[in-house]
């Protein structure tokens, strides 16, 4: 692991904006509430809490949010218009986030008009914001296609306007983690804003991009928990928070521990199940069958174990099935206060094996009891 860098990296959830945006979820406002309290516990920073424009109940359950929070900085997302920045001042957590797209592509598309017009709509809407009492942070939209010349001039003037960071949003999910690494390295000699990376995940590429971000200079992650967000979703919560400590030595303020209670809360109101080979929160990340492994792991946990499981309040588990050997029969055979002789282990084996082919599932303590029982060697 790197030497850790002392300045922490930000983490800004998004589960609650661009996670719900997700086909098919939506939240109860019991659920918002419940998913923020448990973000906060876990140490997020900043909790991206909806969009006001939504309407009425969606500025209700932003402002309970914010209401809730203690430590967490709250922040809707809005629009570059003014009517936004209205309702995210009813909010009253002080801050709102303004976003606006930089491509020229979907300039063209949503507005008509060209980059002279998004400039404008910085300075008009950011100092009026500014105005209302809010610490305004703005996004470049799509930021990832637009021409780098121009977001130079974007940075420019939201420091003149008086806002405090640029998101640079991979909207589309198209960067790799080189071209990501090179943005930031260059928006870091053109601006003194807070720089944050939004990643989606289109080549699945959202969290390699996160960290590639933070190395050029990124100081704010935006994630969502399980990575919900749009299509194939946003940059992962739990990847990112233990990649950038594992990988690169950076902290954040997120307790590790915390990250499998917020999965499991998240896919609930989500109504998603969490994949057991999901990275760091799926059921089977600390789960080993092979041979080889188990037998390695016995003697040094370290061996085929980079991570380990306490630290996300979890524990190892030993998976008799197929590929399983003498070690792991052994091992688990103990664990219920049974022993065997290696001709009574061989037959064990085989018959673990057998098991696990006949029924596609791991063979539980109960199964490998009865099977033992089985195998017992004849009295002659």
């Amino acid at each position: 692991m790197p030497p850790p860098i002392a300045i922490p990296v930000v983490i800004n959830d998004s589960t609650l904006r661009d996670g719900e945006q997700a086909p098919g979820i939506a939240f109860t406002l019991a659920e918002k509430l419940a998913i923020a309290a448990d973000l906060e516990m876990a140490g997020v920073d900043e909790i991206e809490a909806g969009t006001p424009a939504m309407g009425a109940g969606e500025l209700d359950a932003i402002r309970a949010i914010a209401l809730q929070s203690r430590r967490a900085a709250v922040i809707p997302w809005c629009r570059m218009i003014r009517a936004d920045a209205d309702l995210a001042a009813k909010v009253g957590s002080g801050r709102v986030h303004l976003s606006v797209p930089v491509s020229d592509r979907q300039i063209r598309a949503k507005f008509g008009t060209g980059r002279l017009d998004v400039l404008a709509r910085i300075a008009d809407v950011v100092p009026y914001a500014l105005d209302k009492g809010m610490r305004v942070s703005v996004g470049g939209e799509d930021a990832s296609r637009a021409d780098p010349d121009f977001l130079a001039r974007v940075v420019i003037a939201i420091e003149e306007a008086g806002g405090h960071r640029f998101r640079y949003a991979d909207t589309l999910g198209v960067l790799d983690p080189f071209a990501t690494y090179d943005a930031f390295a260059r928006l870091v000699r053109e601006t003194d804003l807070e720089l944050e990376f939004h990643g989606h995940d289109d080549l699945g590429l959202a969290t390699a991009n996160t960290l590639a971000a933070v190395r050029g200079g990124a100081t704010h992650a935006s994630v969502c928990v399980l990575g919900l967000g749009e299509r194939a979703g946003n940059a992962p919560l739990e990847e990112v928070v233990t990649a950038l400590r594992e990988t690169l030595g950076r902290r954040t303020g997120v307790d590790l521990a915390w990250l499998g209670t917020l999965a499991d809360r998240v896919a609930a109101a989500a109504c998603r199940p969490i994949p057991d080979n999901k990275p760091i929160v799926g059921a089977s990340v600390f789960a080993h069958e092979s041979g080889i492994h188990v037998a390695g792991l016995l003697r040094d946990a370290a061996t085929y174990e980079a991570l380990d499981p306490a630290t996300f309040g979890r524990r190892r588990k030993i998976v008799l099935g197929k590929h399983s050997g003498r070690s792991a029969v052994r091992t688990m055979l103990r664990s219920i206060g049974l022993d065997a002789e290696h001709e009574r282990l061989e037959n064990l084996l085989a018959a673990v094996r057998a098991r696990a082919v006949d029924t596609k599932r791991p063979v539980e303590l109960p199964d490998l009891a009865a099977l033992y029982d089985q195998t017992a060697c004849p009295v002659q």
